[in-house]
């Protein structure tokens, strides 16, 4: 038997959920938790709606005569509450948790697995509330504890952090001696018909964009000014795109795991509407972190009272949902690595990626490419814990396992990857 916990029921967690159910020759029993409950049972009711889930694993009616025996189940948590998650993993007992709440929980998270004896999985490395700063050393610091424990902890099992790292662990395994520079090139180039939204978490996501970019080049990290850095990548079946770049958690796992890498880059590319709308943003001061007070109007009209609001928490209020963007949504995504190296003595370059469709992901999991592309592999790493196939105690990034099942994974659950060889890397 397997049984595993998910907290989260954002897109990427619904998209998560929707593999999951999908593959119940591997997985037995589910659970779903986040604050809300509400939004645990949509997702149940919109699996059930796809003619997953038979009548016995659910209290709601499925829709066809031929479901998966998945047994799931949901329930109410706050995952910044280290006893309420002890209290819920005690209740459950999971052999594995996966984390798809916000970056800022994956401690406490972390902390109560450690409690109960559960494995931990996650797509985004922490990063404190307070700072708009995300760095590995704060989960990498659980190594020993995790170990001591007999337990595993796999970081940044998305896409981009996720399948970029197994793309490289990839090449490093079958088409190099040696990786010399390495470029992660993430373009959206799909179009959900709003003036301004962002494809996840809208505070996560901003907080991300306007941070300096960093870079590693000959053993040194290098700052850059936000989105300073950019130039054209062709990217397949799109074309041209300006590519920025920004920092991104994966490059600090990856030069530590493959030390002959020389320099690193992560490229993202924004629309000029998009990045229009972003400078207004942080002009006028609503990409703030810190916590202001205003006078606000009492409801029954008597006067005003002070309230305190995180205006980025509030811009997250007023911004169109991510979860929302998929049906209008068309285009695809292109993400992949570049990477020049040296195999038998001859320099050669190496491109891999994976272009998704908006409207494919949306037509199987209701929502659209970005949350596709984070919740297939998040199903993928439980797949390949619940197996036995990356289980070891301690705290590892994902290029630390053997990315070949992972492979073979991605082709059979929607994200087929490509291969250039010895082509133009344009950087």
């Amino acid at each position: 038997m397997s049984r595993v916990l998910m907290i989260g029921a954002g897109g990427v967690a619904t998209v998560a959920a929707h593999k999951i159910a999908q593959n119940a020759d591997v997985f037995d029993e589910f659970i779903i938790a986040s604050r809300r409950k509400e939004k645990c049972d949509a997702i149940v009711k919109a699996i059930e709606a796809k003619g997953l889930l038979s009548p016995l694993t659910t209290n709601h009616s499925p829709l066809t005569s031929n479901p998966s025996p998945l047994k799931i189940e949901t329930a109410q948590v706050d995952a910044d509450d280290v006893e309420q998650l002890k209290a819920l993993l005690n209740q459950y007992k999971p052999e594995l948790v996966i984390n798809l709440a916000l970056p800022y929980q994956d401690l406490t998270i972390m902390d109560a697995c450690l409690a109960c004896g559960c494995s931990y999985l996650d797509t985004a490395n922490y990063e404190p509330k307070d700072e708009a700063h995300f760095e590995y050393s704060w989960q990498w610091a659980y190594k020993e504890k995790f170990e001591q424990a007999g337990l595993t902890a796999i970081l940044g099992c998305g896409f981009d952090p996720g399948v970029s790292g197994i793309y490289t662990a990839y090449a490093a395994k079958h088409h190099f001696d040696e990786m010399t520079q390495l470029d992660i090139v993430d373009c959206n180039a799909g179009n959900h018909h709003k003036a301004f939204a962002t494809n996840f978490n809208p505070e996560i996501n901003i907080r991300e964009i306007t941070q300096k970019g960093l870079y590693y080049e000959n053993g040194e990290w290098k700052e850059t000014e936000p989105l300073s850095v950019h130039q054209p990548i062709t990217y397949p079946n799109i074309g041209p795109r300006e590519s920025y770049l920004m920092h991104h958690e994966e490059l600090e796992s990856l030069v530590k795991n493959y030390p002959s890498i020389k320099l690193a880059r992560f490229w993202m590319t924004f629309g000029q509407q998009y990045l229009t709308y972003l400078d207004v943003i942080q002009n006028i001061g609503m990409s703030r972190i810190d916590e202001l007070e205003y006078e606000a109007p009492l409801a029954d009209g008597t006067g005003t009272a002070k309230v305190k609001i995180v205006p980025l928490q509030f811009l997250k209020a007023v911004l169109p949902n991510p979860q929302d963007l998929g049906e209008n949504y068309d285009g695809e995504t292109s993400i992949g690595c570049r990477i020049k190296g040296v195999k038998d003595g001859v320099a050669r370059t190496y491109y891999i990626y994976n272009n998704c469709s908006h409207q494919a992901a949306y037509e199987e999991t209701d929502m659209q490419g970005v949350s596709y592309t984070t919740g297939v592999p998040a199903m993928i790493g439980a797949m390949m814990f619940v197996k036995g196939i990356w289980r070891k105690p301690g705290v590892f990034n994902v290029e630390e396992f053997d990315p070949d099942p992972f492979m073979e994974q991605l082709n059979l659950q929607g994200l087929p990857w490509h291969e250039v060889f010895d082509g133009n890397l344009e950087l």
